[in-house]
């Protein structure tokens, strides 16, 4: 099995089709990427017990008014079967994904880089997959911390590994367009929910019987479907021998542009010794705290803020609309595709930023992202005031793809101030800032909300405040990118430490002769490409079909 799944065994022979590793990536992407997309399960979750009297039995936390009652009934809720679960009991699994994406990324990152994407992939398809089968025996017998353990644990890991898989893979085949190639693999996983939450809904309603939502038998399907996708994308991967470049191209040399790309390389063991680390650090995680928390509020604020505007009733107010059934339905639905439409452009955003920052440069990027990002929460502050729904949904259209497009450049950036040999345990290790900001972000955002809405403000003027601080982290953000410079040659690798690192991780390299030969775009016939793309174009059409049905409601 070592030899099946060594560098060795998956280092491409010259002519090969370095289009085909972008597939194999997204179909691992797109399927731990469903993580997002869980908050499809926690209203039939809460109901899943029935009464004698065919009614939801009540909740484990059932009376619960403060935050120690309801950790109490958390903890009652991970062991009993008499009781149902509530979205705070089940909201947890969030919290245990995105730590234990970060945690894992940065624990296993330097065997990844050693082992290759190959045995990462695998391992994360038998974690992400077999902590849904885990969940779901949970969900059979009842058993919430069965739910925690398999995909908030296991399966935390699987994220973690997949996630990181193919990055520095794919920033070696494509040295000439780093940001686009890891922009099309973590599009990949904001992508994720867009596909496999309208599929997980079709499939409890295939499975559903009376008394019984058809949940834990999802879990199994998706864990089969996903197993069979993870798998693919992992025996697809390849690594390009040491010393591959695309016929015709040159590395920049570092005195070339602003200066801002290495030339050398930096060892795992000494990159977390530089300011430029941490300065990258502060960076993800004030784009991401800034973003996430919001998002994740994205349909109540539609709605608190705009209340009637939304109904074609401006003089209502949301408390108003909250009397009526119908009027808070068609709120409900408008809000899901403003939730819909971000995700959309959550995702164009990871790729169209990422490509862009190949020619503006990264640090330019992210420039761009703090400078607009605060002048766009700023503005949304002005646009809820003036009822301007237009500029409010477009402002956060941008600040969506802009979230997204955070992710998809910081490995490119890693690249050019690292080099590519760790650039993917670097930025498993960059990853504990995403898990920091899953908690800074929302913390914020709900709190301050509560805090308001506690102390009588109205409705449309809850958020105001919060905008501002958000674009206050931006500003944190854009000052630590502002700092970033090369690093340090004396934290470089020599010639003879590099090879000795080649040497432990089983890289192989060409002879110039054979890499003077070398096309990639001739010997792979490009069938074989046509239909690796076509695999994982199919269920990310599907995807967008589904998100843009829902975001004309915005629209009608």
């Amino acid at each position: 099995m070592s030899s099946f799944f060594s560098k060795e065994r998956i280092t491409a022979e010259p002519g090969y089709n370095r289009w085909l590793v972008p597939p194999a990536a997204l179909a691992i992407h797109l399927c731990i990427g469903m993580a997002y997309g869980f908050s499809v399960f926690w209203k039939p979750l809460g109901n899943a017990l029935l009464g004698a009297d065919g009614k939801p039995l009540a909740s484990c936390a059932a009376g619960a008014t403060t935050l120690s009652e309801k950790l109490d009934g958390t903890w009652r809720a991970l062991f009993a079967t008499d009781c149902n679960w509530t979205q705070f009991d089940l909201g947890w699994m969030y919290t245990l994904f995105f730590v234990l994406l970060g945690c894992s990324a940065a624990v296993w990152g330097g065997w990844l880089e050693r082992e290759g994407p190959r045995k990462a992939g695998f391992v994360s398809m038998l974690c992400w997959c077999g902590g849904l089968l885990i969940s779901a025996y949970g969900i059979y017998v009842h058993q919430l911390w069965m739910m925690w353990l398999g995909s908030g644990v296991i399966g935390g890991i699987g994220l973690g590994l997949g996630y990181i898989s193919p990055v520095s893979t794919l920033i070696k085949w494509f040295p000439d367009r780093r940001g686009m190639a890891t922009g099309m693999a973590i599009m990949g996983f904001g992508g994720g929910a867009m596909i496999g939450s309208p599929l997980a809904t079709k499939l409890m309603g295939y499975f559903a019987s009376p008394g019984a939502p058809g949940i834990w038998q999802t879990f199994v399907a998706l864990a089969v479907i996903y197993a069979a996708f993870m798998l693919c994308g992992a025996l697809g991967y390849r690594v390009p021998p040491v010393g591959w470049a695309p016929k015709g191209w040159m590395p920049p040399a570092n005195s070339q542009s602003n200066g801002m790309i290495a030339s050398r390389h930096v060892h795992l063991k000494n990159a977390h010794k530089t300011p430029q680390f941490w300065l990258l650090w502060i960076v993800l995680c004030m784009n991401v705290s800034a973003g996430i928390g919001i998002i994740g509020a994205a349909a109540p604020m539609l709605q608190e803020t705009f209340g009637g505007v939304l109904v074609g009733q401006p003089e209502l107010g949301f408390a108003d609309i909250k009397k009526d059934k119908a009027l808070v339905e068609m709120a409900t639905a408008i809000g899901a595709g403003f939730v819909g439409l971000i995700s959309l452009f959550n995702i164009l955003g990871r790729i169209a930023w990422a490509s862009s920052s190949d020619k503006l440069g990264r640090k330019q990027t992210y420039f761009i992202f703090f400078v607009l990002g605060a002048a766009l929460y700023v503005g949304a502050s002005m646009f809820a005031g003036w009822k301007s729904m237009a500029l409010f949904v477009a402002a956060f259209c941008i600040i969506a793809s802009m979230y997204g497009g955070g992710f998809a450049t910081i490995p490119a950036y890693l690249a050019d101030m690292f080099g590519t040999q760790f650039v993917g345990a670097i930025h498993g290790r960059l990853l504990t800032a995403w898990s920091t900001a899953g908690i800074l972000g929302p913390v914020i955002v709900n709190y301050m909300h509560d805090v308001r809405l506690e102390a009588g403000f109205p409705f449309d003027q809850i958020y105001g405040p919060i905008f501002f601080v958000l674009a206050g982290m931006l500003v944190v953000g854009f000052v630590a990118n502002l700092l970033i410079r090369p690093v340090d040659e004396k934290f470089a690798m020599t010639e003879e430490e590099l090879e000795v690192v080649r040497k432990v991780a089983h890289e192989k390299a060409t002879a110039a002769a054979a890499l003077a030969k070398s096309d990639s775009h001739k010997e792979t016939h490009p069938i074989v490409a046509t239909l690796a793309w076509t695999l994982v174009g199919i269920p990310i059409c599907y995807g967008v079909w589904n998100t843009l049905q829902k975001a004309w409601v915005l629209f009608s």
